[in-house]
């Protein structure tokens, strides 16, 4: 049987006795209904590690589990990789965010960009961040990563490009080039994607602008959460781990 591997935010230390905070005790306790002697892989998203543990009580309201020995991990890309997403309709950005995660990004910033047909007031803004967090929470449980990858604030996709650094950035444009010069060893990369109506070319000049490459990724338009992870395993596979 798999052993569940669950996310608590709190701070885990070999050899001791916690209670789960509530998120993950009602995790544990009433949707998977896990009872006193189950094994738990626990981690905090904040270390390369996770660690063993046993349930000592369950209930609706509480588990207390035994944290047992810390587990070092090294499933953590060499590559760091930044997706900026423009803001997309429907359950597009859900899959780009948990798909990214499973393919190993470190960054993920949303972007309002010009064709941009997502209407989103304050509050629902913040909403949607929570759901995405949650996301990416439940990625690295299922995927088996023990480093949350960063979700930051969505921001205006001109303010965005200006801000980021890596030693590789790619805009993807259908109407850029499918080779370019790169060099063999790169750390970092940045990825910018437009929404279901793409880019405009005013925003792919002022990317250009800031150090980005225009990039094509094959002869046939993709749609924008298709471009996002196609983008993101041809660097897994160029500088990654793939």
């Amino acid at each position: 049987m798999r052993i569940p591997r669950i996310y608590t935010p709190q701070s885990l230390t070999e050899a001791t006795l916690v209670d789960l905070d509530d998120s993950a005790a009602n995790h544990v306790g009433k949707v998977l209904r896990m009872q006193a002697g189950r094994e738990l892989i626990l981690f905090n998203g904040q270390d390369s590690c996770h660690f063993n543990a046993v349930i000592e009580h369950s209930d609706k309201k509480r588990v207390t589990v035994q944290i047992n020995n810390k587990v070092a991990s090294s499933n953590e890309s060499p590559l760091a990789i930044h997706v900026g997403q423009a803001l997309s309709k429907g359950d597009k950005m859900e899959l780009v965010i948990q798909k990214s995660v499973e393919l190993g990004v470190t960054e993920i910033t949303p972007l309002w960009t010009e064709h941009c047909d997502v209407k989103l007031n304050a509050e629902r803004m913040e909403k949607k961040l929570k759901q995405w967090q949650g996301i990416i929470i439940s990625a690295c449980e299922q995927c088996g990563r023990d480093v949350l990858p960063v979700l930051n604030p969505v921001v205006k996709f001109q303010d965005w490009i200006g801000s980021v650094n890596a030693d590789e950035k790619w805009v993807l444009d259908p109407r850029g080039h499918a080779n370019q010069n790169t060099p063999a060893t790169v750390n970092s990369a940045v990825i910018a994607i437009g929404p279901e109506g793409g880019l405009s070319q005013d925003e792919i000049e002022q990317a250009c602008d800031n150090g980005f490459k225009s990039k094509l990724i094959g002869p046939r338009v993709l749609r924008t959460e298709t471009a996002a992870l196609t983008a993101v395993t041809l660097l897994q596979s160029q500088w990654g781990d793939f």
